[in-house]
């Protein structure tokens, strides 16, 4: 997969920017809060529909517009295919060449990236939430199926709940009604369970590898999906259901009391461990950051596996976060396998590591020079 064009109107702070790549290796060089980590975000808006810094769509709108909109021609296997994203102050609109998707479904997975911040070296120490929108929208990219049964899961999840918090008031329980909104919670929630076991069963193949290298063969990474439903990736899908459906039977006066659903794939976690210790409560902070890169840097492979294309791959910023062993690992492994979009300060840290020759931008107040000399960008 290779983004050939991008192209934003309104975005950010970019009134209008087009762009046209021919290498693996881009990078955009540039002073902090100039516009390099826009350019990443709109690439990850443009395959997911939505930011990764804000909620607020309004927030990636520019002050002189009433809607953004985002182009990209990606190239995969032998077809050319445009997607264009519009975000409006009323909601966004999406179109695969040239026509209009009303299912997200439809529309995530045309163009699958990664991306790689600062922020995600706190996948393993940062709250469960954190990890559980980290596989949904890793599996959703690959697997459209998954982001349906999500979707419907998360309807029925508020319905169920918002059932439990009205009969509290009313002091009415319609127990068929309820038992209803409990079927159609376990029949969508057992997929997403099942995928999500599956899934982190595959992430842990890739990433111990990866952990491996890294460590010197020193020590092994385990994954585990953490939920009141033990050994799901044992169990096949009528399995769970009818486990699920015990477990939300024993909790039904608890819920009650607290007008909440305490059990479902909303409640889980995501574990790491290397040598069969904790790495969030006991690794050290090389650790966490070496599983957090092992796990990032693993959903390339697991995506070419399961998609057959490998994704694009966002580093934003990351580099100056890493010591020396780990850039040169990272770089290794991108190198000559995915299209690499890069974000720096400074290529200092690079210029001995990479052997790939980059494509250089230099960002300056929302404006791009495609000529960052030699001399400026300091290769």
């Amino acid at each position: 997969m290779f983004l050939n064009k991008l192209q934003l109107k309104h975005f950010r702070n970019y009134e209008e920017l087009s762009l046209d790549f021919k290498k693996n290796l881009v990078i955009f060089l540039g002073d902090n809060a100039q516009g390099k980590t826009n350019i990443l975000e709109s690439i990850y808006c443009l395959a997911l529909t939505k930011s990764h810094r804000t909620n607020n769509e309004q927030e990636l709108i520019s002050f002189e517009g009433d809607q953004a909109y985002l182009f990209g021609e990606i190239k995969k296997g032998h077809q050319q295919i445009p997607l264009e994203l519009f975000l409006t102050k009323k909601g966004r609109k999406c179109k695969v060449n040239h026509i209009e998707q009303k299912l997200l479904s439809s529309y995530i997975g045309q163009m699958n990236v990664i991306l790689f911040a600062p922020e995600d070296l706190s996948l393993v120490k940062g709250s469960p939430q954190v990890r559980r929108k980290f596989l949904d929208m890793e599996i959703g990219q690959m697997n459209r199926v998954y982001l349906y049964e999500l979707q419907q899961y998360q309807k029925i999840l508020k319905q169920r709940n918002q059932y439990l918090k009205q009969a509290a008031i009313n002091q009415k329980f319609d127990a068929v009604y309820f038992e209803i909104l409990t079927e159609q919670l376990v029949e969508h929630g057992s997929k997403v369970l099942l995928t999500r076991a599956q899934f982190t069963k595959e992430l842990e193949h890739w990433a111990n590898g990866l952990h491996q290298k890294i460590s010197q063969e020193k020590e092994q990474l385990t994954l585990q999906y953490d939920s009141t439903l033990k050994h799901l990736e044992s169990l096949d899908l009528a399995q769970i259901q009818a486990e699920y459906q015990a477990k939300l039977a024993e909790q039904l006066d608890k819920e009650r009391q607290r007008q909440s659903t305490l059990i479902g794939p909303h409640r889980d976690d995501l574990l790491f461990f290397i040598n069969g210790k904790n790495v969030q409560n006991f690794g050290s902070q090389g650790q966490q950051r070496t599983t957090a890169l092992s796990v990032k840097l693993a959903e390339i492979d697991l995506m070419h596996q399961e998609t057959g294309e490998y994704p694009i791959l966002l580093l934003d910023d990351v580099m100056s976060e890493l010591d020396d062993l780990r850039q040169l690992h990272l770089l290794q492994t991108i190198e000559n396998k995915v299209q690499t979009f890069l974000t720096t300060t400074t290529l200092n840290h690079l210029k001995d590591k990479m052997t790939l020759e980059p494509e250089i931008y230099y960002v300056s107040h929302g404006t791009i020079q495609t000529k960052a000399s030699e001399e400026r960008s300091g290769l």
